[in-house]
């Protein structure tokens, strides 16, 4: 999941927050491999991002061998942020 909140005025680039549960993966290893991978993805999409307040909130149990569809769901995420919404205006 990714919550999501307009930064201040002032400020131009965006911020991340990951919550990685012991519910979901039990294993300290695993739940870092899960960090570093959005957080790569991030470093490499952050200049081409709004100035959000991103947190990616771990929503269920990824098959943790798998990385690279976990930064795929994660670029998904990102590419659902840039696409104008219904509540939201872009200016």
């Amino acid at each position: 999941m990714l919550h999501f909140q307009p930064r201040p005025a002032g400020f131009d680039s965006a911020r991340l927050g990951l919550v990685v549960g012991k519910k979901l993966l039990k294993r300290a290893v695993d739940r870092n491999r899960v960090k570093r991978i959005v957080r790569e993805q991030f470093r490499l999409r952050r200049a081409d991002l709004p100035a959000y307040d991103l947190v990616v909130r771990l929503h269920a149990r990824p098959q943790v061998p798998a990385g690279q569809a976990l930064a795929a769901d994660f670029l998904h995420l990102l590419g659902r942020l840039r696409r104008p919404g219904g509540k939201r205006e872009e200016k």
